[in-house]
């Protein structure tokens, strides 16, 4: 079973609130509020778009990769951990 689809209502739930964050970006462009009110709400979009992509990367790398929690080799487990926390930094 893919990981994406074992976690499949928590990730379409992470997509039903973006969704609903990119609405209201909509909304408020329709109805002409100040420019900084529209950058925070993007600035929020943008936040949780890296934080849906970092949930699918690291998992991605824990599934199709190696999981450090299972890895045998200690440098192999060390290098993937490392992966995990730079992605996890870099998407911040």
């Amino acid at each position: 079973m893919s990981h994406t689809i074992k976690h499949k209502s928590k990730l379409i739930g992470r997509v039903r609130r973006i969704k609903g964050q990119l609405e209201a970006v909509e909304r408020a462009l329709e109805s002409e509020i100040g420019c900084a009110d529209v950058l925070m709400l993007v600035a929020s979009v943008k936040g949780a778009i890296s934080g849906l992509t970092t949930e699918l990367l690291e998992d991605h790398i824990r599934h199709h990769v190696v999981d450090p929690a299972y890895e045998k080799d200690p440098e192999k487990a060390k290098g993937a951990a490392d992966l995990i926390d730079v992605v996890r930094t870099y998407l911040k």
